[in-house]
């Protein structure tokens, strides 16, 4: 489970008939703090790599657009290739099941600021 803020819009490709994956990023920043001694601990922020199947991948298309807040709940996937130089690349992703749209709706009369949408589907792999 993470709650994040988007580093870019959703990357969206459609394969077979009319399918969806979408790919984006999700900085997640753990709040510094002051130790006792003075010592100041200062914001972390982490990117993840987020992708989303079907459903969730057309969603996302329409709704999440850079700086959104979104909770993601998903499964951690890792992965390797190797780059046009020949070098190993490791990649760590989450593939998102559940997603929780958490900024404000543009309208200023919108009484509902989350939506929660869900993909019961297994990615095609």
């Amino acid at each position: 489970m993470l709650i994040g803020n988007v580093g870019r819009d959703p990357e969206v490709k459609y394969y077979d008939t009319d399918q969806a994956v979408a790919s984006f990023t999700l900085a997640t920043t753990e709040r510094g703090y002051t130790l006792q001694n003075g010592t100041v601990v200062p914001d972390r922020t982490d990117w993840h790599n987020i992708v989303v199947w079907r459903g969730l991948a057309k969603i996302a298309e329409k709704y999440v657009h850079k700086g959104d807040k979104l909770y993601i709940e998903g499964r951690l996937r890792y992965r390797t290739y190797d780059d046009q130089r020949g070098v190993r690349r490791f990649v760590t992703e989450i593939y998102g099941e559940n997603m929780e749209l958490l900024s404000p709706k543009p309208q200023a009369d919108s009484k509902n600021t989350e939506t929660t949408v869900t993909d019961s589907e297994e990615p095609p792999f």
